[in-house]
């Protein structure tokens, strides 16, 4: 990571930005990863993180450095990952990257994040080469088209309650589809899907790694709405305590995270303070592009 790279990505979060290709490239600055050695890269967190690390975050740093070790025309087709202890964004984190496999058709890679000497996160991901084959895929859901809908600023107007991390500059533009979870949580009305479009919030350089990194990083935002909003409770307006436990993305089709993709998720079970979130992403066209699962823990008196 160059010096330029290193600053740009410690000030994130400059106070006053809430959008745009400046903050958008500040997040790209976070996905170049520093090699430190063979196999084992650094990244870094913005300045003004909240007290854990973003998990959307490690998980794009992890797949960043997996994918630096594999040969550029396979592509990431799938990745397994589980958040083992929360991070802490004062320091870096170092990625260990284990070459399990190098097949003719299939490379396996395996990556532990580390800090203060301890794994925080695991991560297994699998690269393909481009072959032919069957195709089909579901519709894609009828919704309006995202230019028609208030940007995410505008949704949390008159929610002071929500200024917090969800004010801070946010390099994905979200527009919510149905109400947001702190609307039908004042309404009373619970929703069983959570519909957002997104798109990073400016211009991403052409590299396929860097797509597919942004849309992990993306994949994190609003996964764990979807649960909360089958019970009216929200995060900052409720006593409501979570955390990622695992995450699972599917990569089905190419395609670009700078722009829009519609993001469908819902919850079908939550027991144990444990609930399951599943989402799917499509990109404007219709096209099927990624499915991801995840268990999250959640923790409503």
């Amino acid at each position: 990571m160059t010096e330029v790279a290193r600053g740009a990505a410690a000030d994130l979060d400059v106070a006053g930005e809430l959008g745009g290709q400046v903050v958008l490239d500040r997040l790209v600055a976070l996905l170049d990863l520093e090699r430190i050695d063979e196999n084992i890269y650094r990244g870094v967190s913005p300045a003004h993180s909240p007290v854990r690390v973003f998990g959307g975050q490690v998980a794009g740093q992890a797949l960043v450095a997996a994918g630096r070790t594999v040969p550029s025309e396979r592509k990431v087709h799938s990745l397994h990952a589980y958040f083992i202890r929360g991070g802490d964004p004062s320091v870096p984190i170092v990625y260990e990257v284990d070459r399990i496999r190098d097949g003719r058709s299939f490379t396996t890679r395996r990556v532990v994040a580390i800090q203060h000497g301890k794994a925080i996160f695991a991560l297994s991901a699998s690269f393909q080469i481009r072959e032919p084959g069957i195709e089909h895929q579901e519709p894609m859901p009828d919704v309006p088209a995202p230019e028609t809908l208030p940007t995410f600023a505008e949704r949390i107007a008159g929610y002071p309650a929500l200024g917090g991390s969800r004010a801070m500059p946010r390099p994905i533009d979200i527009r919510y589809v149905n109400d947001p979870p702190w609307v039908t949580r004042e309404s009373g009305r619970p929703s069983e899907r959570n519909q957002v479009w997104m798109r990073a919030d400016g211009k991403l350089p052409d590299a396929d790694l860097l797509q597919v990194c942004v849309l992990t990083y993306a994949s994190d935002m609003t996964l764990l709405d979807s649960p909360l909003a089958r019970h009216n409770v929200y995060w900052e307006l409720d006593d409501v305590m979570g955390a990622s436990l695992d995450h699972a993305l599917w990569f089905h089709r190419p395609f670009r995270a700078d722009e829009w993709f519609l993001y469908d998720t819902a919850s079908p079970s939550a027991s144990g303070a444990r609930a399951l979130a599943e989402g799917r992403f499509f990109a404007a066209d219709g096209t099927h592009i990624a499915t991801v699962v995840q268990e999250g823990l959640l923790r409503v008196p």
